[in-house]
């Protein structure tokens, strides 16, 4: 007799459950194998008009947050930009 546990295995990826927020924030961050912190402390110089825009539109979220996701969309839409023009490329090329 055998005191060997295993972890359920997987076979087909439609037997995992879907992934909820829940997990999400269970999840470990890692850059390379070691985890590293979901967010960073920087010290960055900002338009004062800038700074109030962001303050007068967070409301109750805090400006900070709003700065970030404002900068994590346009990260996310220059590389969807970025995309589509390789992919009107490609497409132009067929047609040649």
């Amino acid at each position: 007799m055998s005191n060997v546990t295993s972890s359920p295995t997987f076979d087909d990826p439609d037997d995992y459950g879907p992934v909820t927020q829940a997990d999400l924030d269970r999840a470990t961050f890692r850059v390379g194998r070691r985890p590293a912190p979901r967010k960073q402390r920087v010290t960055i110089m900002l338009d004062t008009g800038l700074i109030e825009y962001f303050k007068t539109q967070a409301g109750e979220r805090g400006y900070q947050t709003l700065i970030n996701e404002t900068l994590r969309q346009a990260v996310e839409r220059e590389a969807l930009v970025d995309t589509l023009r390789r992919v009107v490329r490609e497409e132009l090329q067929t047609w040649e």
